[in-house]
């Protein structure tokens, strides 16, 4: 199931007891549609105020329900800040944590003196308004690709058994007012995304040179790196999996294997 969101009303992807959750909301909607308990296993767990244009997850039912019924069954019980996109049968086996072979994060930035609401963009963009050099930026986002440890960029508070993660690419862009970072990656640490997106920003902004990311990565200290940016800014774009996980049993036609829209 590949669904987008807005994630300024959710407290996060994973279910919570007495707070509004994108699993919460999901899980919900699909109980009463295929009239039996689901548990849905997400492909990431996104943060409160994250949103997503292409989230996927992955459920079993016994519903005969034809699928395209089931997408319109479970799309009319969704709220008006969430979309179903896509819905179809695949492997039994598929698994929408671990099948992921990478994901493509975007921080969006409104960088201008004036708050981004003649844009109408307030909830899904930063406003910064100082002045940031954008080819700076590039050249730091070079040394955040490769497989790297990331402790530098860990948030606090979720232990893991290692913080070596893999980031396949790091772009900065620059659209008119916008500044655009697509981070896509095999996997990432709590907070990482928004943890290098506040350490290119002050070196966008003239606070330090490019070459010393490599500094902060090396001393795996957090506390040397930038700020955490809101999660506003945020958004997962999409999820990639193998083309042959997609296709449900007795299928061979080439199917898209980029959990995205079409």
């Amino acid at each position: 199931m590949l669904v987008a969101y807005d994630g300024t009303d959710f407290h996060g992807w994973q279910e919570q007891p007495g707070v509004r959750t994108v699993q919460g909301v999901l899980e919900q909607a699909l109980r009463r549609a295929v009239r039996h308990q689901v548990n849905l296993t997400g492909a990431g767990r996104t943060d409160a105020g994250v949103h997503a244009a292409g989230h996927v997850s992955s459920f079993q039912t016994t519903s005969e329900l034809e699928v395209g019924r089931l997408r319109h069954s479970v799309g009319a019980r969704l709220p008006n800040d969430m979309s179903i996109l896509k819905l179809r049968d695949v492997w039994a086996g598929f698994h929408a944590t671990h099948d992921a072979v990478s994901k493509l994060y975007q921080y969006r930035i409104h960088n201008a003196k004036s708050r981004p609401v003649e844009q109408t963009a307030q909830r899904y963009t930063y406003h910064f308004w100082q002045p940031l050099d954008v080819e700076r930026m590039r050249a730091a986002s070079r040394h955040l690709v490769g497989e790297k440890d990331f402790s530098a960029m860990a948030g606090q508070g979720k232990a893991r058994i290692s913080n070596v993660r893999t980031i396949l690419r790091c772009d900065v862009e620059r659209h008119r007012d916008e500044v655009r970072i697509d981070v896509e990656g095999t996997g990432f640490l709590y907070n990482q995304v928004r943890n290098m997106v506040g350490t290119l920003i002050d070196v966008g902004r003239g606070q330090w040179e490019p070459d010393y990311v490599v500094d902060i990565l090396e001393s795996r200290n957090r506390a040397n790196a930038g700020p955490t940016v809101p999660a506003r800014g945020l958004c997962l774009r999409w999820v990639r999996y193998p083309a042959h996980l997609l296709r449900p049993p007795g299928e061979t036609a080439e199917v898209d294997a980029v959990g995205k829209p079409d």
